[in-house]
């Protein structure tokens, strides 16, 4: 036994030193997209990111950046999170080793050789096929909490198992106290860690309980299920419930200070704690024990479930009755004839129980940082929960909304209404805000704002899987069929107004079991599960069941080639792809056989097999359920279920046992040695291979070492931005957010400039923290007083035009009405100030006297004869008419920097005018940036990130976008009576800023200087914004008849730093094809200009001559021209050509008809760029070939269609490859491929 404890101890630290070597080498040197670069900020910082917060990440990541320079932090804390997770490898290691060894050691003091290898082959190998999975790695690498989380769970289960090898030793209880301690502190670092329990449970039951059963089991769970939602619905929300009555009680009731409840609150719920301590120590009777432990149950908030305090309240107290009844109450056993009697929950139960809380306390304390540092005011500080009302919304992730679990809507569900039509929501919780002091001698006071609402739908189901309104042809498309059960609707009128049919659709359990299983299941859980232990197709996103991308495959042919047609034929940029893993399901088949063991090895392998399952489980599929995901998600999500991937690691380990269990028992019959060393030796070196071919495999696509795509690409957004005037600019998603605060906040770069998050903006702390100062940027120019925005104030305001009862009002009291309003009453400072702040103003200005006038007429004119039901009234506050005006100060525009059109340079308009004529409301962000436009005088320059969609601000904006790099920059002008078409995307281009940011200010991550360079979804993404923006201005050049040199120097700029090699031209994304397009107009200019030399050179016009020949660049640059021309355009036809090829060998429903017409129209695009063919490296056989073949394929698909839009959809695809097909110019020969196919088109559209 002691030379096996050498042993696992060695190998256990052995695979530490080779995950973390693995990760380390590995890691990214700077942030990484999505929220990495957030939680490196919040660590370096300590500023306070999105709910509910990770304070223990915080504390941790911060140690990690003291020791590193400002261009080194998210290094650092990136190793960091390597570092962890290889200490949670270790761990597996132990766990694997552990299990191993309680199956096949009968007598834990003596084993055998043989059995030690056994048992450290299958930690070994399990613990390295962890190490090297998909997802585990990916998570290690980044400053996220997955692999810290992970951690926290590798340890608590070892833990428990440590407890189980010394259950009945003295003082084994502190095992459980150090594993509520770790529970305690994973709350601060993330929730995962929570869904162990049930796994922790089992283990004591089997433990405690040796004749253990089926009943029992179920019974353990059901504890274990309690103890969870007391964790997480109980102690997480109610710690923070409590506190806040505490705080109301001593605030508003006695007159103390701010947080004076708080703190009371907190003492006595230690010094509660403590004292049940004390008590079990001493013996104290049992009904002062269970008095205490109900009162320290109590003040953790447990058993108050629900939003009001009265019905919170009297639950509680029923709840605490039964605890106390519980902890007092005796049992009665027999020996013999002996009658005992004891108490059903012992002392040394209550003690730990004591200790377990008060250690899960003190880890769970980690989240006062929140609370000190949001007090502090940081740039960053998400939600702003600095007292104990907002810290509860925070931890409740209450800015994220709600979706139904067990009984809810479905997509189309009608919202409930009330005889006025109005939607009827229930009030959940209130909200707390402190109140505004008007005097310094004013008391401490909180107030309730407003009440958190959930709406009551008509049409209900039990666990509503479909039921987001915004993805109900998604749904349909996962399930495979339309919805057809439908009921009558119940409000048929507001259909009507919806534009919605008076039938409502209301999906069957059918329905929802198949969308469950097609696509939250399968789609969401067991591709990424197959990813990490059978192999994975690429790493491009999977959004709508595509066969080409992101699916699990095993390598073997037969099987991948019946799931998603064959593999061989798939685009060669697809196979490049360094997401192609294949494992041959060798990991899967590992695991599988070590299941089997498990569960075959008597009742005590049954038992270890449930833990596992549990903690696979719970970790896995349950979290499936509880999110509930809806389709369309903006990335792949299998970081959330690694835990899940760790437990199917432990029986991949345990897969070497069985295999080597199996061995001998084959050999058995030849050699009387059962456990024969040389045997397991070999089965077990065998089996270390299955983990070296997954390393194999997926290193190319986890090395992200010299990575600086997320940093670069972040500050390019900043860099857009012009070096004065303190610029802002509106963002809306992570990365575009995250990455530009990151670069600002940590590494220092643009901290004059200032990032607004339009989608935070609609939020009264978001508001706040604009109107600060941060760094060197002056506060947002934003009038609003927070009495304006507080809470769900203004959080829209409805239009209702009445410019003709204000101009007449003017016209009855002109002198008056100009003293107040001044010449243009529409002008946006005005209403915002008049129509809007001052509505509910105690003193009132004579302009808002004006105002109430106004609306009072206004309001009996509109309800001139309607009756009493009918009546309208006329909220305070509103917006009166259909135009805003914001004032042009000519010399500040002049100032700016900005382009001004030509028509505008000698006379320029004397107002922005704002149409809002088709809004019947504005919300409050979108009158929060109309003031700031109309307050920062055209001085201040204000920017819109070309990444946010125009759902996120109000779109008429667009007519006023000028396009100055990552961002558009918001000009008076109105482009669109220009000639602009800016509802289609087309804006001005300011040239000279454009090309010196692509030219001179833009970083481009590293990627040219690295030739194995991983490039993945996020970052190739990035890549096709970049590629499409140069093409843009490309064209917008040589239209200005810009000089062609300039024009070659940013395409060249753009081809050499972002090389096909590492993000393949993907024209139906990044707009490639244009670049093909602009560098061969370039090429035919300047072979126009060679010509034109030729000739001239007959002549005598040497003027001429010397003119041309300076517009000509040379041969060398027209020869680069065509190059690039060409291969650019053979690319992009080449890949597009196979994935058509590719698509033949599939069934026609199995292919996207859009997808299809767009690949067709970028072969004939292709194909006209290379001279119609001339230059084509592609063979014209095969072209003729695939397409020809596809013509077939879709016209023969086209007879078997019944719905009206996908026979039109068809026909545009038939269409499009005929036309493509004509351009080619068909021989004879070529045309009998197609004609039988023509003759049956012809016949069907007779």
């Amino acid at each position: 036994m002691k030379q096996f404890k050498i042993w696992n101890n060695a190998l256990g630290w052995f695979t530490f030193i080779v995950a973390a070597l693995t990760y380390c080498l590995t890691v990214e040197p700077t942030a990484s997209f999505w929220d990495c670069p957030e939680f490196i900020l919040s660590g370096n910082k300590l500023e306070i990111g999105h709910p509910p917060g990770a304070p223990f990440f915080m504390l941790t990541a911060n140690l990690f950046s003291m020791f590193a320079s400002p261009e080194n932090v998210a290094y650092m804390v990136n190793i960091m999170s390597a570092v962890l997770s290889a200490a949670g490898i270790l761990f597996l290691f132990w766990s694997i080793t552990h299990l191993t060894r309680k199956l096949i050691v009968a007598n834990s003091k003596e084993i055998t050789k043989s059995q030690m290898i056994t048992i450290l082959g299958s930690g070994l190998v399990g613990a390295l096929a962890y190490t090297w999975s998909d997802t585990y790695w990916f998570s290690a690498v980044e400053g996220e909490v997955y692999g810290y989380s992970s951690l926290f769970t590798a340890v608590v289960f070892w833990l428990i198992l440590k407890w189980e090898d010394n259950a009945n030793a003295p003082h084994s209880d502190r095992w459980l106290v150090l594993i509520a301690y770790l529970v305690g502190l994973s709350i601060g670092v993330h929730l995962l860690n929570l869904l162990c329990i049930p796994a922790i449970v089992l283990v004591v039951y089997y433990k405690k309980f040796p004749n253990a059963n089926f009943k029992g089991s179920l019974l353990a769970l059901a504890v274990s299920a309690a103890i969870v939602v007391v964790v997480l619905y109980g102690i997480v929300p109610g710690v923070v419930k409590v506190g806040g009555w505490f705080e109301l009680l001593f605030v508003n009731i006695l007159g103390c200070s701010f947080n004076t409840g708080l703190y009371v609150y907190i003492l006595l719920l230690f010094a509660t704690l403590v004292a049940g301590i004390y008590c079990t120590e001493k013996n104290k009777s049992q009904k002062v024990i269970a008095s205490i432990f109900t009162l320290a149950i109590a003040l953790l908030g447990i058993p108050f479930y629900g939003n009001g305090i009265i019905g919170s309240l009297f639950l509680g107290a029923i709840v605490l009755a039964i605890i106390y009844f519980i902890g007092t109450r005796n049992k009665v056993s027999y020996k013999g004839s002996e009658i005992r009697k004891s108490y059903l929950i012992s002392r040394r139960g209550f003690n730990t129980s004591f200790l377990c809380l008060l250690l899960i306390m003190i880890g769970y304390s980690s989240y006062a940082l929140i609370v000190i540092r949001s007090a502090a005011n940081t740039p960053m500080d998400q939600n702003s929960p600095e007292n104990i009302f907002t810290l509860g919304s925070y931890l409740n992730r209450e800015q994220y909304g709600s979706r139904p679990l067990f009984y809810g809507e479905c997509f189309d569900s009608e919202v409930e209404r009330n005889k006025d039509g109005e939607a009827v929501s229930v009030e959940t919780s209130p909200v707390y805000m402190r109140v505004e002091k008007k005097n310094a001698s004013d008391p401490d006071e909180y107030e309730i704002i407003e009440y958190n609402r959930e709406y009551k739908f008509v049409q209900n189901m039990l666990l509503p899987r479909m039921y987001s309104s915004d993805h109900a042809g998604e749904y349909e498309r996962w399930i495979g069929r339309n919805i057809k059960n439908t009921r009558r609707a119940k409000y048929p009128d507001v259909r009507k107004q919806q534009r919605k049919p008076l039938e409502v659709k209301v999906p069957t359990q059918w329905d929802n079991l198949t969308f469950f299983v097609n696509y939250q299941a399968n789609h969401m859980y067991w591709r990424y599960f197959f990813w990490n232990f059978i192999g994975r197709q690429n790493d491009i996103q999977n959004n709508y069941g595509e066969k080409e991308y992101g699916n699990w495959i095993t390598g073997i042919p037969l099987i991948d080639d019946i799931r998603l047609g064959d593999q061989d034929m798939l685009p060669q940029t697809l196979k490049e792809n360094k997401g192609h893993n294949v494992f041959f399901a060798l990991p899967f088949i590992l695991g599988i056989i070590g299941i089997i063991w498990q569960f075959a090895n008597g009742k005590k392998g049954k038992q270890q097999f449930w833990v596992v399952f549990m903690l696979f489980f719970m970790t896995g599929l349950a979290i499936v359920l509880y999110l509930n995901q809806t389709p369309l998600q903006p990335r792949e999500r299998d970081y959330a279920y690694a835990g899940s991937f760790y437990a199917f690691a432990i029986w991949i380990g345990m897969g070497v046992a069985g295999i080597i269990h199996g061995a001998n028992s084959l050999l058995k019959k030849y050699n009387k040695k059962e456990n024969n060393i040389l045997v397991n030796s070999l089965v077990a070196i065998v089996c270390l291979f299955v983990p070296l071919q997954m390393v194999s495999q997926t290193w190319d696509d986890h090395d992200r070492s010299g990575r600086y795509a997320c940093r670069d690409f972040g500050l390019n957004y900043l860099n857009t931005l012009p070096d004065e005037g303190s610029p802002i600019i509106f963002t809306c998603g992570d990365n575009d957010t995250f990455p530009l605060w990151y670069n600002q906040e940590v590494e220092g770069e643009r901290t004059d400039s200032r990032v607004c998050n339009l989608s935070y903006l609609q939020t009264d702390w978001y508001t706040d923290q604009m109107k600060r100062p941060a760094y060197d940027s002056p506060s947002l120019p934003i009038t609003w007083d927070r009495i304006n925005y507080a809470g769900n104030t203004n959080i829209y305001v409805y239009v209702f035009p009445m410019e003709e009862f204000i101009m007449q009002y003017r016209n009855a009291f002109p002198e008056k009405f100009d003293k107040a309003f001044g010449e243009n009453p529409f002008e946006m400072n005005k209403i915002t100030k008049h129509w809007i702040l001052e509505a509910n103003a105690t003193k009132k200005s004579e302009a808002r006297k004006i105002v109430d006038d106004i609306i009072k007429h206004y309001e009996l004119a509109l309800n001139e004869g309607r009756s009493r039901r009918d009546y309208i009234e006329i909220p305070k506050s509103i917006i009166p008419c259909e135009k805003l005006y914001i004032p042009i100060d000519s010399a500040a525009v002049m100032r700016s920097g900005m382009i001004i059109p030509q028509e505008y340079e000698h006379n320029m308009p004397e107002y922005m005018t704002i149409d809002i004529s088709d809004k019947s409301a504005l919300y409050r962000h979108e009158l929060i940036l109309f003031d700031m436009l109309a307050n920062a005088n055209w001085e201040r320059p204000l920017y819109m990130s070309m990444t946010v969609g125009d759902k996120n601000y109000p779109a008429v904006l667009k007519k006023f976008f000028v396009h100055e790099g990552l961002a558009y920059r918001i000009t008076p002008f109105d482009w669109s009576k220009l000639g602009y078409d800016t509802n289609g995307g087309e804006h001005p281009i300011d040239v000279e800023r454009f090309s010196n940011n692509i030219i001179n200010r833009f970083k481009w991550g590293g990627l040219k200087e690295h030739k194995d360079y991983y490039a993945d979804e996020s970052i190739r993404r990035m890549i096709s914004t970049h590629r499409n923006l140069v093409a843009q201005l490309a064209t917008e050049m040589i239209n200005g008849e810009e000089d062609d040199a300039k024009i070659i120097s940013v395409l060249e700029k753009i081809y050499n730093e972002l090389p096909e090699g590492i993000a393949p031209y993907d024209a139906l994304r990044d707009n490639t094809i244009a670049l093909a397009d602009v560098y061969n107009i370039l090429y035919q200019i300047q072979k126009d200009y060679k010509n034109e030399i030729e000739q001239l050179k007959e002549s005598d016009d040497f003027i001429k001559q010397a003119v041309v020949e300076e517009l000509y660049l040379g041969d060398d640059t027209l020869a680069l021209l065509k190059q690039r021309r060409d291969h650019i355009a053979n690319s992009i036809l080449k890949n597009e050509l196979e994935h058509i090829m590719w698509y033949n060998t599939l069934k026609p429903y199995q292919t996207s008809d859009v997808m299809l017409y767009h690949r067709v129209s970028l072969v004939e695009h292709s194909w006209k760029s290379l001279d119609n063919g001339e230059h084509c490296t592609v063979s014209r056989e095969d072209i003729v070939g695939a397409l020809s073949t596809c013509f077939n394929n879709q016209v023969s698909a086209l007879n078997r269609i019944r719905n009206k839009n996908d026979i039109e959809l068809k026909k545009m695809v038939i269409g499009a490859i005929y036309q493509t097909l004509d351009e080619i110019k068909l021989s004879n020969t070529e045309m009998r491929q197609i004609e039988q196919s023509l003759r049956l088109l012809m016949k069907q559209s007779k």
